[in-house]
């Protein structure tokens, strides 16, 4: 049937659903033992969101269970996809996935954590293997010092300690 003959309160528009972070095409999508555990707990609270939506309205409750829907497909998709890689099988005196990094930085000290891309998250000190300063340390060791470019600028990095907590 056209969609002309159909009443206008019947034409409902898909719902937008929030793109997961990015993760470059035929990157394989590596996480910690908490950042897997951080994903199921989040599938979890999805499952919980949607059993509990308590819309009378027909047409919002469909549209928040599609949201839901939508959320828990790419996040499946997410759980499927991650190889984990356990912290205790990283080389101790290498930077590697999963790895806590102190480097110092033009005169200042940094420290992070490399891990997926779905744990990243700059306010607890954690960064995707996919960001270029995980990229110029990776495979680094103790002593070492990086030029690493930004942007147009150079920065001297100098890895200070490398740990796997």
């Amino acid at each position: 049937m056209s969609r002309g003959f159909v009443k206008e309160d019947d034409q409902e528009e898909a719902p937008i659903i929030p793109p997961r972070a990015a993760l470059p095409s035929g990157q394989t999508n590596y996480v910690t033992p908490n950042g897997l555990k951080e994903l199921k707990e989040e599938e979890g609270n999805l499952i919980a969101d949607r059993a509990g939506i308590n819309i009378e309205n027909e047409t919002e409750r469909r549209r928040a269970k599609a949201v839901i829907d939508g959320k828990l497909k790419l996040l499946r998709e997410r759980i499927t996809n991650a190889r984990l890689l356990e912290l205790t099988d990283q080389p101790k005196d290498e930077v590697r996935f999963g790895a806590w990094v102190v480097l110092k930085q033009d005169g200042r000290k940094q420290e992070f954590q490399i891990v997926g891309v779905d744990e990243a998250d700059v306010k607890k000190q954690k960064i995707a293997f996919i960001a270029p300063i995980a990229k110029a340390v990776t495979g680094k060791r103790v002593g070492d010092k990086i030029d690493f470019l930004l942007g147009k600028e150079s920065r001297k990095l100098e890895i200070l300690k490398i740990t796997y907590k």
